[in-house]
C-alpha cells in the first residue's frame, strides 16, 4: 500500500498564514489512520525530512500571487520545477519552494508532490483568519479529500 502524507504548513499566529495547518487538522478529522497528516511549523528545510518515505505528499500552504484571497490551486510539483507567479508565504529564510528544489537536486522528491495553496489576505501578527480564506479552507479540504478518494488501493475515507 503506498504512504500517503498529508502536509499542512504554516504559522498559526500570522492570519492567514494559518491556512495549511487549519486544513491538517480539519483532514484529520475525517480521515483514517491509513493517510498520514502531520502539521508544519517551522522552517522549510524540515520538509525534507516529512516527506521521507512518503510514496505520495500533498502539502497545503497560504500562496501569494495576486489572484482573489480564497482562491485555491493545485500543482504538481513532481513536474513543475517552476512555479511562476505563485510564492508559497514564508516567514523563513528557506521556504518551502527552496525545500522542493533542494529535494529535486539531492533526489529526495517524493514520486507524487502535490502543493494544494490558497490565495492569502493578510498576514498580519496576531490576525484572524480571513473571510474569503476561511471559503477557500473548506474548499481546499474537499479537493484534498477528493484526490484521496482516487489514489488506487486506499481505504482512507
Amino acid at each position: 500500500m503506498a504512504v500517503i502524507r498529508v502536509i499542512g504548513i504554516g504559522n498559526l499566529f500570522r492570519g492567514d498564514d494559518a491556512v495549511g495547518l487549519l486544513a491538517a487538522r480539519r483532514l484529520r478529522e475525517r480521515l483514517d489512520s491509513s493517510v498520514e497528516i502531520l502539521e508544519a511549523e517551522g522552517d522549510g528545510l524540515a520538509l525534507l525530512d516529512l516527506m521521507e518515505g512518503a510514496d505520495q505528499v500533498m502539502l497545503i500552504d497560504a500562496v501569494k500571487s495576486g489572484g482573489h484571497p480564497g482562491t485555491t490551486v493545485r500543482l504538481d510539483l513532481s513536474k513543475e520545477s517552476r512555479w511562476g507567479r505563485l510564492v508559497p508565504c514564508s516567514t523563513h529564510a528557506i521556504g518551502i519552494a527552496e525545500a522542493i528544489d533542494l529535494a529535486r537536486t539531492l533526489g529526495r522528491l517524493p514520486k507524487q508532490i502535490i502543493l494544494y495553496g490558497i490565495e492569502v489576505d493578510s498576514l498580519e501578527s496576531g490576525a484572524a483568519l480571513s473571510e474569503p480564506v476561511r471559503g477557500g479552507l473548506d474548499s481546499i479540504v474537499e479537493q484534498v479529500l477528493k484526490e484521496i478518494e482516487g489514489i488506487p488501493c486506499t481505504k482512507c475515507i
